[in-house]
């Protein structure tokens, strides 16, 4: 390294260690390729043998072999001939406990198959490398399929790792004799930089360039103009002592940013841009200074530009005006960035009112037509103070939500009327302004505002309101500079208020819409105690819903469901998912088919969409949970596709988030959806949620799944609504950015003595048995004017399910909210309703269900079905009183339809 820079020239010494870098790149390129080889080479005799592997054994011949009496004796001459003209090491056929029938060597037939064959077995591929007979072995294995499908035995073949190894050896003259080239070619493309270079430094030395630099830079400190030289990426490269003192810069400025030197922006903003310049002035502190600015670039010099300052003191006179130019000037540029940072239309005229004082005004007052706060359109004169801020807050100016309208003579009614500025220099001369208010008038000169400015809010050719500015401790007027900034400032501010304006009438539609959608109150029923909340995101509602639906047997549904997206299109999708699951719920299916037909209509959606050619949003990716819980049996059942888990709380209090199996999101479909079924004791509470609840902008789902956890916990006394309170003040961002949905339910056992259960051999003459335990069951209940419409109903049920379906046969009497008659067979075929004609001997029994009873329908369980049928408590019958022929038909003499 010593002789490397003894090299006398800079040239010299960096073509040394340009030569080092290159011999050290080719090294480790040559070393890459090597590798690249070796794994190429292995790669291929996977490939070969697996190809080799899966001919063998889909061979004419191989599967019958494999159970013939003498497998070794028929496999081991073809495996040995397909071996050599494959150029492999090994092609091995063994049964399937991994016995061979073939080997190479002889001697290794009948011993144990060296590989993973169990997967193979199973029908898949596998690739390995094992330690065999033959040494290290690269090696596939692939299944022996007989003409039924079934696997008969694997075949096994590969090559050995040194026969690999041999095929990149003699790549290797190939690629040394290339990175040779390489270098050959490096050492040149080096050897013409380094001439390059000694032309550019004129073949200089270390030591000449020092002094050099000695020279200039004495020449500079002796300098009295400031010259700064900045890169052609905006630092300071070099600066002398004029320039550090005119530009006040800190010791440490070389080798940072203009913009980081504390500079006025439009210096720093000369400085860093490189743009030429010439005798322009800025302002520096108390000085007013020339600046001249050249690119170094001329004659092939280094990207970047040279300053020069001088301090101008002849153009003092002028600085008070170029210091206010300069200040409006950054008043209407800082304007933009603290004014309209939200789109909200109150907090918008605050930050107008905000910025104006103290900068150019003492107070600032922003009045907008009333149905600019709703986001509707700007419609009559009627206005209501939206912002009101001064200097001090003892101001007798109207306050914020101050209504009213400005008589017409007023600056106010002008300015809005005419859509101009009206400027009233000094308004203790009373002319006319004080029409509005003459008693707050007086109290306004004697406070000591003396000065106003009134500026209608304007954007796309609508007034929206009007903007005031008054002047008291400030002692000039305002003038016409005054009204022209003014007048550019409060336009800005028009169109940011007339976005939030829009905004927020979209945002209500939306949110109108989507709570239009969401439940409007929950379902009478015992089985759960329900309460909600829903949140809307800062950005636009979404698609988060929500329901709770009754189901028969008492049973109840909990849903909670995400639809990708935010705006109109997200809620209208949201309302038709609900409607598509209330559907499906009044066919009582179980969750996992609810969840499956609800993925194939988000298909066909997204495919009407795709066939329209528009633009929405596909809906592909929406979630849900469904879960529907049975309090006579404290079971619930439960799936979700794509949605969070719920939260389930213990009477104890200690919270747990149950296992329930995770299908793709809707309208992706794929894979089946699972459900898993919970036993959930009297009092335990269920939280059901969408994701927007457990992520924000500041924590993962993780965290905040714990923070739920927290929450729920060690709170067994909590009822769902304090529950939902406390989760929404801990978790709940007052400006979400998603939707948040939450669902809290509180279990509830039916009293056992309220259900009665029977068996039923399958015996017609078992039927009046069965009606007269009902009889002294609804009596004991006292419900004994339900008697007469129960047996009969029960009479047909039972007596249909003896004739038409298939054991075993149990009824169910239960006493909620209604009478609840349920017939479970066997059977999965579902009876269907027709009026019989006058001359069928049968057919009338479902009939006259149907008649009798509020409400039935059928509902399938994992080994039948149940039939079910409601009636209202205290009531004989819903229709009708029993005929003759109805009293027949309770005795199961008539037919019903087959089942």
């Amino acid at each position: 390294m010593r002789s490397l820079l003894g090299v006398r020239s800079i040239a010299g010494q960096v073509f040394a260690v340009q030569a080092i870098v290159v011999v050290m790149l080719i090294a480790v390129a040559t070393l890459a390729l090597v590798l690249q080889a070796r794994n190429d080479s292995e790669q291929e005799a996977i490939n070969r043998s697996t190809a080799v592997a899966q001919a063998f054994a889909g061979s004419p011949g191989t599967a019958e072999a494999m159970t013939s009496r003498h497998p070794t004796t028929v496999l081991q001459p073809r495996a040995e001939q397909v071996r050599k003209r494959a150029g492999l090491d090994f092609v091995v056929a063994a049964n399937p406990k991994g016995v061979r029938y073939t080997h190479p060597l002889p001697q290794q037939i009948g011993h144990q198959l060296v590989a993973d064959y169990k997967p193979a077995l199973r029908g898949k591929v596998v690739t390995e490398t094992v330690q065999g007979p033959l040494g290290k072995e690269v090696q596939a294995t692939v299944p022996i399929r007989n003409a039924h499908g079934t696997v008969v035995g694997v075949i096994c073949a590969g090559m050995t790792a040194q026969d690999v190894s041999g095929r990149v050896t003699r790549q290797l003259p190939l690629v040394l004799g290339a990175a040779g080239g390489a270098l050959a070619l490096a050492t040149a493309g080096t050897a013409l930089v380094g001439r390059r270079l000694r032309r550019q430094t004129h073949g200089l030395g270390p030591a000449q360039m020092t002094r050099m630099y000695e020279h200039h830079d004495a020449v500079l400190h002796s300098v009295r103009e400031g010259v700064l030289i900045v890169d052609g990426e905006g630092n300071l490269v070099l600066v002398n002592d004029e320039a550090r003192r005119l530009l006040d810069l800190p010791p440490d400025a070389e080798g940072r940013h203009v913009r980081e030197l504390g500079l006025e922006p439009r210096t720093a903003e000369l400085l860093s841009s490189g743009r030429v310049a010439t005798d322009e002035v800025h302002l520096a502190g108390d000085r007013l200074l020339a600046v001249n600015q050249r690119s170094t670039q001329w004659n092939g010099g280094a990207p970047g530009s040279v300053a020069t300052l001088r301090d101008t003191t002849e153009l003092r006179a002028l600085s008070g005006q170029a210091e206010v130019a300069e200040k409006r000037l950054r008043l209407l540029y800082d304007s933009g960035a603290k004014i309209g940072t939200t789109l909200d239309v109150s907090r918008t005229t605050e930050e107008l009112t905000r910025f104006a004082v103290p900068w150019f005004a003492d107070f600032a007052t922003v009045d907008l037509v009333e149905p600019v706060l709703r986001g509707d359109e700007p419609s009559g004169d009627a206005m209501c103070r939206t912002a009101t801020f001064g200097i001090r807050d003892d101001h007798p100016l109207w306050r914020v939500g101050k209504r009213t309208t400005y008589v017409r003579g007023a600056p106010q009614a002008l300015g809005f009327g005419a859509g101009r500025p009206v400027l009233d220099a000094d308004i203790r001369d009373f002319a006319g302004w004080q029409e509005q208010d003459p008693e707050q008038a007086v109290r306004i000169v004697e406070y000591g505002i003396h000065s106003m400015i009134t500026i209608p809010l304007r954007a796309r050719d609508v007034t929206l309101g009007i903007a005031t500015f008054w002047r008291s401790e400030k002692s000039e007027p305002f003038d016409q500079e005054d009204v022209a900034l003014t007048e550019e400032l409060v336009a800005r501010a028009a169109v940011a208020i007339d976005n939030a304006r829009r905004y927020t009438r979209e945002h209500s539609m939306a949110v109108t819409l989507q709570r239009s959608l969401l439940p409007q109150g929950l379902p009478e029923q015992d089985a759960l105690e329900v309460a909600h909340r829903y949140l809307p995101a800062q950005a636009g509602v979404g698609g988060d819903w929500f329901d709770v639906i009754p189901l028969p047997g008492a049973r109840v549904a909990l849903v909670v469901g995400d639809v990708v997206g935010h705006g109109l299109h997200a809620a209208a999708t949201m309302g038709r998912l609900r409607t598509a699951v209330h559907n499906f719920s009044a066919l009582d299916l179980p969750p996992d088919e609810i969840l499956t037909h609800l993925d194939e209509l988000v298909t066909r959606f997204d495919q009407d969409q795709v066939a329209a050619d528009t633009d929405a949003a596909p809906i592909s990716g929406a979630t849900c949970l469904y879960a529907i819980y049975d309090p006579v049996t404290g079971r619930c059942t439960m799936a979700r596709a794509g949605h969070p888990g719920p939260a389930l709380m213990y009477p104890d209090g200690t919270v747990t988030f149950p296992e329930v199996p995770l299908a793709p999101p809707l309208g992706l479909g794929g894979e089946p959806v699972e459900t898993t079924e919970l036993l959930l004791p009297e009092g335990s509470r269920l939280a059901l949620y969408t994701d927007g609840l457990v992520e924000d902008r500041d924590r993962d789902r993780d965290t905040g799944l714990r923070l739920l956890r927290s929450t729920l916990a060690g709170h067994p006394g909590r009822g769902p609504e304090e529950i939902c309170q406390a989760v929404f003040d801990a978790m709940a961002s007052s400006h979400p950015r998603d939707d948040i949905a939450l669902l809290v339910a509180r279990t509830h056992l039916l009293d056992p003595d309220s259900v009665a259960e029977w068996d039923v051999p399958s015996d017609p003459a078992a039927v009046a048995g069965i009606r007269s335990e009902a009889a002294r069951r609804l009596a004991g209940w006292g419900l004994e004017e339900s008697g007469f419409t129960t047996e009969l109903i029960l009479s047909e049920l039972i007596t249909n399910a003896i004739r038409y379906g298939s054991g075993p046969i149990h009824v169910r009497l239960v006493r909620d909210r209604s009478l609840i008659c349920e017939v479970a067979d066997g059977s999965s075929t579902s009876p269907h309703l027709r009026r019989a004609a006058s001359t069928d001997e049968g057919g009338r029994g479902l009939f006259l269900v149907a008649q009798f009873a509020q409400r039935w329908g059928t509902r399938y369980t994992p080994t039948g079905k149940i039939i079910w049928a409601e009636q209202p408590l205290g009531a004989a019958t819903p229709g009708p009183e029993p005929t003759e022929e109805d009293l027949l038909a309770q005795w199961g003499d008539l037919d019903d339809v087959s089942m």
